[in-house]
């Protein structure tokens, strides 16, 4: 890991230190390393940060930093682009031990849960031992298309498929009953469906209903998801794949979301100009219908890898149209065309890095708990090694509302995403959620100036 062995490194990782401090205070920093430790101090004078052990305080405001600065940003971002495009064996970090060994001490053990079950499910109880109330973890193997050769694809009307593409979904789904394994009640399980293999793949591309094979397979996931008290959502996929995958989504919620539960969610993308109708069409559905639509809302995962015309033109209508399907989930407001429908049955997940949004859904949540009006299950999540000091901020502001007897058990849950696979397999992801919150880093300094203030305020006083 990046601070791993810091007293016994101080020559590698001291221009860092430097960098971020200055060279008199990096070496000071340095001598004290071992004395950093998370503050236990009254819970009114707590800063938010205190809940962070020091290895990942001192890598999160490395990292954060590097994110935040577009000079040195860019650069990186380059690199790892490179690296996961490449299709060199010296480029393969599950081919090259050297490259294994860097990335995994540069950015992979910061953000991912591990290669191994036990790693898993090591990075599981650190990351709760912190004061998240669950986690989401996901098997990383999936497929990403080029766009324009997306658009060329030729239906495979008839394609035959041999023993080893119905291999490669039973090996998906260990992978995914495996993630289960490290797992507790309340947590959610990431399901990418694209790492199903090429059957997945051309029924997607074809638009065509879902593979007999892989419906039962996925069934079959819910159903154990359902066993160990877990939840699971698709995750997003490009938009030559995505209005099958929720035509897919949808047609599980129909089977799976019964009585009230909330077993399966789909992703909405609020980037997409068309994000706001498919949410009202989910609503929609399901008020008549019957079923809980649940519903995991993030900004975009695909935008290097996406048709541009489809998402919107500038952050701003983005944001707005993420703000506008957060609150008609929250409050539970119909679409218009469906105003004679009753809300239906429904739940949200909040996958969010940008605070003003985070901080306006939570407030509206907070004001129908204290109205005492009909809620709509509420959580809020963000990427592990990511945006840390929002995720600290809002543990802290959970833990105010819990002591408030009028809102008690009703405030959402705050949650942490990763996932686990070999360093290769991780890097797409990797690189993808850094592109996708580059926008935000560059802009949000405040957040490195904060963890460097923490480190001060452990080791100065």
């Amino acid at each position: 890991m990046l601070f791993q062995n810091t007293v016994h490194g101080h020559q590698k990782v001291l221009p860092l230190i430097s960098h971020l401090f200055g060279l008199q205070q990096g070496r000071r920093l340095l001598t004290h390393a071992s004395a950093i430790k998370p503050t236990r101090v009254p819970t009114d004078e707590q800063t938010a940060l205190s809940k962070l052990p020091a290895k990942t305080l001192l890598r999160s405001a490395l990292l954060t930093t590097v994110m935040s600065k577009p000079w040195l940003l860019r650069p990186s971002l380059a690199i790892m682009e490179l690296v996961v495009n490449s299709k060199s064996a010296l480029l393969n970090a599950d081919k090259n031990p050297v490259l294994n060994r860097l990335l995994r001490w540069a950015v992979y053990n910061h953000f991912c849960a591990g290669t191994t079950c036990k790693e898993g499910s090591d990075a599981v109880r650190d990351t709760k031992k912190l004061g998240y109330h669950g986690v989401i973890l996901g098997y990383a193997r999936e497929v990403v298309l080029d766009p324009i050769e997306a658009l060329d694809h030729i239906p495979s009307d008839g394609a035959k498929y041999g023993p080893k593409h119905y291999e490669i979904i039973d090996e998906w789904k260990k992978g995914n009953v495996e993630t289960l394994d490290m797992l507790d009640a309340g947590d959610f399980l990431a399901v990418k469906v694209t790492g199903a293999g090429q059957i997945a793949l051309d029924a997607m591309q074809d638009k065509q209903p879902m593979p007999e094979y892989l419906e039962r397979t996925l069934d079959e996931i819910c159903e154990e998801t359902k066993k160990r008290g877990c939840r699971l959502w698709l995750d997003a996929e490009q938009q030559a794949l995505q209005p099958m995958l929720d035509e897919w989504a949808i047609a599980l919620m129909r089977k799976h979301n019964r009585g009230g539960q909330n077993l399966m969610y789909n992703t909405i993308q609020g980037y997409l100009k068309g994000s706001k109708a498919n949410a009202e069409r989910h609503l929609t559905l399901a008020a008549q219908e019957g079923f809980t639509v649940a519903v995991k809302l993030v900004r975009g995962a695909y935008i290097e890898n996406e048709i541009r015309s489809l998402i919107h033109d500038t952050k701003e209508e983005t944001d707005r149209c993420y703000d506008e399907i957060a609150d008609m989930f929250i409050s539970r407001r119909m679409p218009e065309g469906a105003k004679h429908l009753e809300f239906p049955s429904a739940a949200l997940f909040l996958g969010t890095h940008n605070a003003a949004s985070a901080e306006k859904a939570l407030e509206a949540h907070k004001q129908r708990v204290l109205a005492g009006l009909p809620l709509t299950p509420l959580e809020c999540g963000q990427i592990l090694g990511m945006a840390d000091e929002l995720s600290c901020k809002l543990l802290q502001d959970h833990d105010k509302c819990v002591a408030d007897s009028r809102i008690g058990d009703k405030s959402p849950r705050i949650l942490k995403a990763f996932i686990w696979g070999s360093v290769g397999e991780c890097m797409g992801y990797l690189y993808r959620r850094t592109v996708e919150n580059r926008g935000a880093v560059e802009r949000t300094q405040h957040m490195a100036a904060a963890m460097r203030e923490e480190i001060r305020r452990r080791v100065f006083g």
